[in-house]
């Protein structure tokens, strides 16, 4: 219990992943996601996804979608029931571990990456992909997350 604000607990998935779940009350969660400034998505990457996309549709009733965008890339879309994509879950055979990483969506990655590195943090030099503009930032904590500006036109 956190107050009157919600509630919280940490678990793992089946292959120890960890995440958090909250129970929305006083304080209900992302009010704001999906436009500049805000959360626009979390997805797992791991060197053995098959576990993740088991165990995550099982528990939370989420469905998994390929994506034909990327061919190639072997990534799922998360989609809650009623459909609406919440992130995805990515093979990427050389990576150490499976984590969750977290996309922030801004309106110019090149500027964000300026002022995270201002701020006393690091960042990669930003990339175009097929759908955004990106970059890697750590924060002066050693927090890692990304930050994309959506590309005019992307799919």
């Amino acid at each position: 219990e956190i107050g009157d604000q919600g509630r919280l607990t940490l678990a793992a998935d089946s292959s120890g992943v960890r995440f958090g779940l909250w129970e929305g009350r006083a304080l209900v969660g992302c009010e704001t996601v999906n436009e500049p400034g805000s959360l626009l998505r979390n997805d797992l990457t791991s060197p053995d996804p098959g576990p993740a996309r088991e165990f995550y549709p099982a528990v939370f009733d989420f469905t998994l979608d390929g994506n034909d965008d990327l061919p190639g890339v072997d990534f799922s879309f998360l989609r809650r029931p009623d459909g609406h994509e919440i992130g995805g879950i990515m093979g990427v055979p050389d990576k150490p571990s499976a984590a969750w990483e977290t996309l922030f969506e801004v309106a110019d990655a090149d500027a964000a990456a300026e002022r995270a590195v201002a701020a006393g943090g690091s960042a990669s030099v930003p990339s175009d992909t097929i759908y955004a503009r990106m970059a890697k930032i750590t924060d002066p904590f050693g927090n890692v997350f990304e930050v994309g500006a959506r590309l005019v036109g992307a799919p």
